[in-house]
């Protein structure tokens, strides 16, 4: 019914979280391989596509229609019901977006890691053979 509206609200803050992560960065100057402005806005993509996915689904299902109040589960009487699977389902499929997005950033950061350790051990046999 209004599940897609948990991950929507996600995205809104963390799109302005990024916002203010990607300012502060080009003020300190320091960029490491992967800013997290851009990793923030990996999240965002997945919320907000994840979230008009689920929008037009309830749209094509009646669920969502062009007038006030929007939900049809508002209109019929159903609010407690909505209410429930907005912290049910919405919560999880946020939580579980976010998961995925640590995840992808956990694997980003090990191999940046790797990365920065290859060139110095290439350096070292390198400079042993010259």
């Amino acid at each position: 019914m209004a599940c897609f509206t948990v991950p929507a609200a996600e995205a809104i803050i963390t799109t302005i979280a990024g916002k203010i992560i990607k300012n502060k960065e080009i003020k300190d100057g320091e960029h490491p391989k992967v800013l997290f402005s851009t990793k923030i806005g990996w999240l965002n993509k997945m919320l907000w596509g994840g979230s008009a996915l689920l929008a037009f689904e309830h749209v094509w299902h009646g669920e969502v229609v062009p007038f006030f109040p929007f939900l049809t589960a508002v209109e019929n009487g159903e609010a407690a019901e909505m209410l429930h699977e907005m912290a049910t389902a919405g919560v999880s499929m946020a939580l579980l977006v976010t998961a995925v997005w640590g995840i992808m950033v956990g694997v980003t950061t090990l191999i940046e890691k790797r990365g920065d350790k290859k060139p110095d051990a290439a350096n070292a046999v390198a400079g042993g053979l010259a």
